[in-house]
């Protein structure tokens, strides 16, 4: 008889989506660091601004340049280093062309005034920004560690906490709030990875009770005929019962993020797929054609082989009853690994294709044979594509069929 089998091991910690790739320059950002380093800054210029326009025009109040001036050369020699004066000329000239000396230099002062007063705010204004860019940075720096937090949290597991220790302000109530929204969501995960496998093992043991009687009953040789259908219905409707638990296992576990990566060629993963699917598909009369390259990437072989079988599964299984052919490619394109499973079949509109990926969701009758499997193939496949940071794509077919692109980073 055959052994009950062991209770399932503790499920890795849920995870979700991988984060998206940093943009490629990214400090172009509009980020809040870099907004208040310009509003402190614009303010810094802006009043800098006003307040030089003020000394300006107070300067050139007290620096009056008139046509007259407020004194009157009546004899004498006036001599000058700077200006040059008539030697032998009348009063009023002397005084005009005094009076234009004075102004030139009183304008040249003012010049000299406004000038080095721009130069002095603009040096000012590079170190108010720089300030400013350390001040924010300094001020938003619990925010960065609330980020990096939750990226970790993301990327492995939810028992990382931010723990933020300083005032008891805004930034450490979000940051608090964040601890006890991830003490809520780890429970309620583990909860249910503990449920999921804990319900999986409970129900597999009966059905691996029931599959060891009925095959003992139908090796029976005096067992009579009727007893020998009823026992092969019987195991069959079992075994869809087994692939249905361990589909649903398989599920609630590849929704979680690969720790444990390896080189895997998808190349290789399609013909092992092709392989244990190649006596269904002449039975079907179906043809499975296509070059497969070598293509690599990081992940779990055999969650990956799970992908290329229940692509190339569904491909043979819902296909035309004659005539039928599947193309399984592999290949290397802008950077990313490309498996692409395409067949003939049914036409599929293109607005049902999301309800493909749905467990237990099929889209006509023609697609819910007991024959074709329980429903989960694509959930599956699309759960361990995320689960490895890449995606799954379905669309409609020209003429019939699907063509599924399931994409995995190198």
């Amino acid at each position: 008889m055959a052994t009950t089998p062991e209770p399932p091991a503790a499920p890795p910690k849920p995870t979700w989506e991988p984060k998206q790739p940093d943009p490629p320059y990214p400090w172009l950002r509009p980020t809040i660091r870099i907004r208040l380093t310009l509003l402190y800054g614009g303010m810094f210029l802006i009043a800098g601004i006003v307040l030089l326009s003020i000394i300006y025009m107070l300067a050139a109040q007290a620096l009056h340049v008139g046509s007259e001036l407020p004194f009157e050369i009546v004899s004498g020699k006036v001599t000058s280093e700077i200006c040059s004066l008539p030697a032998n000329a009348s009063p009023d000239a002397f005084n005009a062309a005094v009076n234009a000396c004075v102004n030139n230099q009183r304008k040249a002062a003012l010049d000299t005034l406004l000038n080095r007063s721009l130069l002095a705010l603009l040096g000012l204004s590079v170190i108010a920004f720089a300030f400013g860019y350390a001040m924010a940075g300094r001020v938003l720096s619990p925010l960065g560690r609330i980020t990096r937090t939750a990226r970790r949290v993301a990327g492995t597991d939810l028992t990382r906490r931010i723990e933020l220790d300083g005032p008891d302000d805004e930034l450490k109530e979000l940051a608090d709030t964040f601890d006890d929204m991830l003490d809520r969501l780890e429970r309620a995960f583990t909860a249910q990875q503990r449920f999921v496998g804990n319900a999986s093992h409970e129900l597999r043991t009966p059905l691996a009770i029931n599959r060891t009687l009925l095959e003992v009953h139908i090796s029976d040789p005096e067992a009579p005929p009727e007893l020998h259908q009823l026992g092969r219905t019987l195991l069959a409707t079992n075994e869809r019962s087994e692939q249905l638990v361990e589909g649903l296992l398989l599920l609630a576990r590849s929704d979680n993020q690969i720790v444990e990566r390896k080189p895997v060629d998808l190349a290789e993963v399609a013909e092992r797929a092709i392989d244990q699917t190649r006596a269904e598909a002449l039975a079907r009369k179906v043809d499975i054609r296509g070059e497969r390259e070598s293509a690599t990437v990081q992940g779990n072989g055999v969650l990956l082989e799970r992908i290329a079988l229940n692509l190339v599964q569904n491909a043979v299984r819902y296909n035309v009853p004659e005539d039928g052919w599947v193309e399984v490619t592999t290949q290397v394109r802008d950077g990313q690994a490309l498996l692409v499973v395409s067949n003939t079949g049914p036409v599929v509109p293109a607005y049902e294709i999301d309800n493909l990926f749905e467990p237990f969701r099929r889209l006509r009758t023609e697609r819910t044979g007991s024959d074709k499997g329980v429903g989960l193939g694509l959930s599956i496949a699309r759960s361990v594509a995320r689960a490895h940071g890449g995606r799954i794509i379905a669309e409609p077919r020209e003429g019939g069929g699907l063509v599924m692109r399931v994409t995995l980073p190198l």
